[in-house]
Parts: structure tokens; sequence; C-alpha cells
């Protein structure tokens, strides 16, 4: 399903054609690269990937022309920090060896360079949230607290139109984005945009978790219940107010798990 990226200019960063490539060796960006790799290892222990398939990245800090990204054919569990790659806009690899898979840099690009403040994309089809994105009207019903931390803040791509092989299929997803955080692409999966990578993080896990219970409370065959729209919306309120701090110590958390078990994420 995966497929390469063509023409893409692979040539690492020391090679005589780069020796105007801007300095990629600040702590800021190493903190990034090791933050992305911590998430994509955790997102493997949670079921989030498939295959070689399914793409996060980040707008490195400090240059906002270029994102970090993972490579065409790794699984998301063997990643490490420096696996990682960074390409500009164009396709054009900066640093790291390989590319970025084709579907990830169309989509990515597109929704970094037409929406500054997606400085983070996780995009996965993972398996209760990617099925909400198969049924019909809304995905979420409002029915559990989980899902509140999301009110408000949701939209739905309905025009699936096949894998985004090209720049305007990218373009495309990134205008069906609006104000939205979360995306719920129909028939595809779902695109999670924040200002930090321990905020993709969290709004990803807890994503999938409020997915994942409401399809179990579908499955019983009984109605589903929402909260009225009043106490979704006083309850968003509540948890948002620390959301970016709780979001920190959650990245904080699953690092303390992989530097004990999984250390070689930041390699």
């Amino acid at each position: 399903m995966a497929h390469a990226l063509p023409n893409a200019d692979t040539a690492p960063a020391a090679t005589p054609e780069r020796r105007n490539t801007p300095d990629l060796n600040s702590d800021a960006i190493r903190t990034a690269r090791e933050d992305l790799a911590a998430c994509f290892r955790m997102a493997a222990r949670n079921g989030f990937e498939e295959g070689i398939c399914n793409h996060f990245s980040a707008v490195v800090p400090g240059h906002d022309e270029l994102f970090i990204v993972n490579p065409y054919g790794k699984a998301f569990r063997e990643l490490t920090a420096s696996d990682l790659v960074i390409c500009d806009f164009h396709g054009n690899v900066v640093d790291g060896q390989g590319t970025p898979e084709a579907t990830a840099f169309y989509i990515h690009a597109e929704i970094h360079k037409r929406l500054p403040r997606a400085r983070v994309a996780f995009h996965t089809h993972m398996p209760y949230a990617t099925a909400l994105s198969m049924t019909e009207g809304e995905p979420l019903i409002w029915a559990g607290q989980t899902a509140l931390k999301f009110y408000g803040r949701t939209a739905v791509d309905e025009n699936y139109n096949g894998l985004a092989l090209d720049h305007a299929e990218g373009a495309r997803i990134a205008a069906a984005v609006g104000e939205a955080d979360i995306v719920f692409m129909k028939h595809h999966g779902v695109m999670v945009l924040a200002n930090t990578i321990a905020e993709a993080w969290d709004d990803l896990y807890y994503l999938e978790r409020a997915a994942e219970v409401q399809v179990l409370a579908m499955s019983t065959g009984r109605k589903v219940l929402p909260v009225s729209k009043e106490v979704a919306q006083a309850t968003y309120d509540q948890m948002r107010e620390e959301d970016a701090e709780s979001a920190k110590l959650h990245l904080a958390a699953i690092r303390r798990q992989l530097d004990a078990e999984e250390p070689q994420y930041r390699h």
C-alpha cells in the first residue's frame, strides 16, 4: 500500500551539493527527533501502526520551511531518532537517509505549508477511530467523558479521493481541515494537528480511547446517549484548562517507560 516518493533528492547533507544546508544539530531539533521517535514506538505498542504505512511529522524548530518525518520502509516500532528524515516542501531530503513515503510527503508538506498553526501532524489508520470514519453521520457522539476533550475541535473530510499521490490531493486535504485539530478522513483514517509533539501525542492517544469505548457502546445494540451540549462544553472547558501541561507530562511518562524498556529509540 505504501508508495516511494518519485524523483526525491536524497543526497545527504554532507555532500558538496548540500554545503548551504542550515545547521540541524541543535538541542531543540534533537529533542524533537527523540520525542517523535518515542511517539512512534508508543503508537506501535498501542496498536496504532499499520505495517510501514502512516506518518508523523513536525516542523523543524527554527526552520519553518522544513519538517521531520518518518522514512519510507520502516515500521513505527523500529524507528529511532536518527532514522527520521528532514525534508523541505519540495521533497528534497536535507538530513537523514532515505525519503518520506509518497503520501506522507504530499499530505504533510501541504498541511505544514498551508496551515502554519499545524506545527505537528500525526496521521494513522488506528482501528477504532478509523472505524468511526467509515460510519454514517458525525464520528463522535459526545457520550463518553474522554470524547469531550475533542468537543468542537473536529472536522470530517467527506471527499475521499484515493491515495494522496500528488500536491493537489494534499492541498485538498489541507483545505478540508478548516479550524479543526482532529480530522476524520472518510474511508481512510484520522489526522491530528497540534502546536507541539506532546499535544499531538496526547490527542492521538485519547482520541483512540474515546473511539474505542464508543464502538464498544454501539456494539451493545442499545442507544448511546450523548450528554447535553451545555455539559459537553463545560467539560471541554475544564479539560482544556491544563491540557498543554498534562500533555507534557504524558509525553514525559512515555519517554520514561521507553528509557527503561526500549532506550534505543533515542539513537
